[in-house]
């Protein structure tokens, strides 16, 4: 007979972990499809393949498959009168069938599909002038490896009649989804891995509903791959493949970089700054040293990424333009023309975020223990969502696992990623117009309004675990520790070192 469960809901016969179908009612209610919770007497830990890294990886690629799925109306192709095969597009399918992804159309804008090399080789524009790859580094030359791929396996169907074909565009798509997949579930692994002792947390990354609608928007995967692995390589004290994941994924899409501050933030409450002085300096040394080269070689083309980001007005998902939409107000800047920067608003955006980093950097340090990582990153990465002049709906996905991390309450998270997940439906109207049988707009503001009111509660409830460690469910469950996103402290020898110089320092 096993032993029973033991304190915070884990299992007696598996000490380390956490039974979620006792500690989740959502979790519990769920378990009725199979059976039931876990019985108190039920034996743990003795599969010898359907460990939970694989069961929740299977959830993952099942999600996967259903978010390819959800694509694919956008990718169906018919016969036009000319006999050629197009992309079938007509009648706003890519709106009223809610299945537009950037990937497609950026296969012809970008210029991978004529063999452009990213910010070498530009592409005239009536109204700007030469257009350069708008995205960073790495993602821009993710689009360009992608096409080139794509030409490979159309070529090699050439040789190969068996091989399945289609139109480049889709074929292009199809690989970079795989791609993307691929990235996705190493988030998944990684958040898992981070929590040995609450490995079913990991579920709501794998199945998360933003997941389903927003993995194939856009190019975010990778950045979040990097993003959750260096927060898993920094946690196993590698300080520097943390930082050089860090900086790699801020080479893909700009917010892996917003973790540093809370890395910095919770070294110096731990009086171990040299760890996050290490694993910073290594992010910045990665991040030059992939953009550099290209900085060099075509500045005018690395810097049309920093260019846009300057120029481009209040998107449709920013408060800014809820605001202006509802009230009719012109804005911060008032009317502006065509490619004129909106630089009160820049000015804004700015001095918010700066504001909001101030503000968590004083809750870390007078919290009453050292805050989680997991904790400071969430916050900073939705005060940026929530103060910038950009939103793009795929920017959600960076909150996935790092809510997971940071509140792992299945119910309220669930319900604000259904909440986040379902502006994609008004958008997507609001776009193809009440002319065009579409939504008035105020449904579309009405919806972003109500996912920017539920990430700010759950930034108070996140605060809230900060000030008040006894609601921090990581911090209660008994087998977590203080902060599973931050390294032990040193064993042997290097912890002896350690409290040696602590008391030298503390004597001086």
């Amino acid at each position: 007979m096993t032993r029973p469960a033991g304190p915070g809901g884990t299992s007696g016969d598996a000490p380390g972990r956490v039974v979620a179908s006792w500690t989740e009612p959502l979790a519990a209610a769920a378990s009725q499809v199979v059976g039931g919770p876990l019985g108190r007497h039920a034996l743990v830990g003795r599969s010898v393949f359907w460990t939970p890294l694989r069961v929740l990886l299977l959830f993952g690629v099942i999600a996967l498959v259903l978010a390819w799925l959800g694509k694919s109306p956008c990718l169906q192709q018919y016969v036009t009168e000319d006999g050629q095969l197009a992309l079938d597009w007509r009648d706003h399918r890519q709106y009223v069938a809610m299945c537009y992804s950037d990937t497609v159309p950026l296969y012809h804008v970008e210029g991978v599909d004529r063999g452009l090399v990213p910010y070498r080789d530009p592409w005239p524009s009536a109204e700007e002038g030469p257009r350069y790859m708008e995205y960073p580094v790495l993602t821009g030359f993710f689009q360009y490896v992608n096409a080139r791929l794509t030409d490979a396996w159309l070529g090699l169907a050439e040789l190969l009649p068996f091989l399945p074909v289609a139109l480049p565009v889709v074929v292009y798509f199809d690989i970079t989804a795989l791609w993307l997949a691929l990235a996705w579930l190493v988030v998944v692994w990684a958040v898992q891995s981070l929590r040995r002792g609450r490995p079913w947390d990991a579920a709501l990354v794998a199945v998360s509903p933003l997941v389903l609608v927003h993995v194939f928007t856009n190019f975010d995967a990778p950045a979040v791959a990097c993003a959750t692995a260096g927060l898993l390589a920094l946690a196993r004290r590698r300080a520097v493949l943390a930082g050089a994941l860090l900086g790699i994924g801020g080479a893909f899409k700009a917010f892996p970089l917003l973790l540093l501050l809370p890395v910095l933030l919770v070294a110096l409450r731990r009086r171990e700054l040299a760890l996050g002085v290490r694993t910073v300096a290594v992010a910045v040394g990665a991040f030059v040293a992939i953009n550099l080269p290209v900085a060099l070689a075509w500045p005018a083309g690395w810097w049309e990424f920093f260019r846009l980001n300057q120029t481009r007005p209040a998107d449709p998902d920013s408060l800014y333009f809820v605001v202006s939409g509802l009230t009719g107000w012109p804005g911060f800047d008032g009317p502006l023309a065509e490619g004129q920067s909106p630089a009160v608003l820049n000015t804004v955006t700015a001095v918010l975020f700066v504001l909001c980093c101030a503000g968590i950097a004083v809750l870390a340090l007078r919290a009453p223990r050292p805050p989680r990582v997991a904790s400071l990153a969430f916050l900073v990465v939705a005060a940026f969502l929530l103060v910038n002049k950009v939103w793009s709906p795929q920017y959600s996905l960076w909150l996935v696992p790092l809510a997971v991390l940071a509140l792992p309450r299945w119910r309220l998270l669930l319900i604000w990623m259904f909440v986040d997940a379902l502006v994609w439906v008004p958008r997507m109207y609001y776009y193809l117009t009440p002319a065009n049988k579409g939504l008035p707009p105020e449904w579309f503001f009405g919806a972003v309004v109500l996912r920017d009111a539920v990430v700010v509660l759950l930034c108070a409830l996140v605060v809230r675990s900060v000030l008040r460690p006894e609601t921090d469910p990581v911090r209660t469950d008994g087998v977590s520790g203080d902060d599973p996103e931050w390294p032990p402290p040193p064993s042997g020898a290097a912890a002896l070192l350690t409290s040696a110089r602590r008391a030298r320092a503390g004597s001086g």
